[in-house]
């Protein structure tokens, strides 16, 4: 059944537009707060968020319906998600919550959602969330006498700060790299600079004055030319770009070249794997990983396993087959030793061990394969459903049999954005150039003729 308020990663949107309105907020502090309401203990949820303006207004409409629905809030403010959910179980919560829409502009907004055991919630629990959002609410609600309390706990970000520390290696120190850092002026404007000099390196940072508008904006993961010139100014050993939430990472080399994840996945994969640290013999990645990545892990005898795109899809097959290291190309990194999603310091400190130890340059340790031409293009969406379209449906088998073996067709519709993403890769630049165009045009017209 087609989802009304869930998508790909929790619910998106723009800020004071449905779904994004502190109305629905409150529903679902209320639904999901009635959901993870088991026991007779008092029941507790953590809440952090970005530094969108709008995550003020979302956080108090949650506040409102999590103490309505009887559950104490730890309002943590400002905070990376992979340190929601970490503090989720550290704090024995109930359910976590991020305020964030990641590397999408400062108009949007999102709520994310974890259970108790820091893990992002099943569709089976979101769909009895938005099942109660569609129903009466006031049945849920506390006595006057058990309605929940509310307080800041902002000190807790050094819990995870701590925890970051600790997953760098004991033989590792940062000292003699010099590392020039952007925030995204988001999440973790504070605690990634401390991690990166509280580890001994000398940190040059950009992007951490955020003003509620500039989050993501010509800085962070999405948009690295402002730290690539920063590299270059300082002559930086090594860039780390984060995005919003700090959930994903982009590294920038000494020359100023940009290391995706599939890159970074394949770094750790083979780190991991001569250390005897990696399970699963390979890692998780999406339809979306580049199939240089896939060659290059089959020459070192290791596997991947691809699943649909969103981190949480990853998460799941990690956890259903015992893989350690997954992510996505955009640069999720899910370790699973060391948390429960992707988290953009975590994964960077382990390229960094791998540069330390190593003793070579960053540009030499992250160039582990030769991606093939890859090509994606985007097409905007008013409503309907071109993917069902007879000729658009042709269009794609006839591309997909013109690849055959030597490249891949991905298309699909986006979980975030009106968008349906149109990705194909191959040994021949041009045929993957035409194929995608082709497929771009076709699905252009039937979307104007609709």
């Amino acid at each position: 059944m087609k989802r009304r308020y869930f998508g790909t990663d929790g619910i998106r949107g723009q800020a004071n537009v449905f779904p994004m309105t502190p109305d629905l907020a409150m529903r679902v502090g209320i639904a999901a707060g009635t959901i993870f309401r088991n026991g007779a203990h008092r029941h507790r949820v953590v809440i952090g968020k970005d530094t969108r303006l709008s995550g003020y207004m979302l956080e108090n409409a949650l506040v409102a319906g999590f103490t309505a629905a009887g559950l104490d809030v730890f309002l943590l403010g400002p905070i990376p998600t992979p340190a929601v959910a970490m503090l989720t179980r550290s704090l024995r919560c109930d359910i976590g919550v991020m305020i964030s829409a990641s590397h999408n502009p400062f108009q949007d907004n999102g709520i994310k959602l974890f259970g108790p055991d820091g893990y992002k919630l099943s569709d089976d629990i979101e769909a009895q969330i938005e099942d109660l959002l569609e129903k009466d609410l006031s049945g849920q609600l506390a006595k006057a006498e058990e309605i929940g309390r509310a307080k800041r706990v902002d000190g807790d970000i050094y819990r995870y700060l701590e925890h970051v520390k600790r997953t760098l290696p004991r033989d590792v120190t940062l000292q003699g790299l010099r590392i020039a850092i952007d925030c995204a002026n988001g999440a973790a404007y504070k605690v990634a600079p401390a991690v990166l000099w509280e580890l001994g390196a000398e940190v040059v940072t950009i992007g951490n004055e955020p003003s509620g508008i500039n989050i993501n904006l010509n800085c962070g993961s999405t948009s690295p030319v402002a730290l690539q010139k920063k590299v270059d100014e300082v002559r930086a050993d090594i860039g780390i770009a984060l995005d919003g939430d700090a959930d994903r990472v982009i590294i920038v080399d000494e020359n100023g070249s940009i290391v995706d994840g599939d890159q970074l996945m394949a770094v750790i994969a083979e780190s991991w794997a001569e250390s005897q640290q990696l399970r699963g013999n390979g890692i998780v990645a999406t339809v979306m990983s580049n199939l240089g990545l896939e060659r290059f892990l089959d020459d070192k005898g290791l596997g991947l396993a691809r699943t649909k795109v969103g981190d949480r899809y990853v998460v799941e097959h990690m956890r259903q087959h015992n893989y350690n290291v997954g992510g996505e190309q955009s640069g999720h990194i899910v370790l699973s030793d060391y948390g429960t999603t992707g988290d953009g310091l975590v994964a960077a400190l382990q390229i960094l061990a791998a540069v330390k130890r190593t003793g070579r340059t960053v540009s030499e340790v992250c160039r582990r394969f030769e991606p093939v031409p890859q090509l994606l293009r985007n097409v905007r969406i008013s409503g309907g459903k071109p993917l069902e379209d007879i000729q658009v449906r042709k269009a794609i088998a006839d591309a997909e049999a013109e690849l055959a073996r030597n490249g891949r067709l991905v298309i699909r519709p986006s979980g975030t954005e009106p968008l349906i993403r149109v990705m194909a890769e191959g040994d021949d630049r041009a045929q993957i150039e035409r194929i995608v165009n082709e497929l771009i045009g076709t699905i252009s017209n039937v979307r104007s003729a609709a």
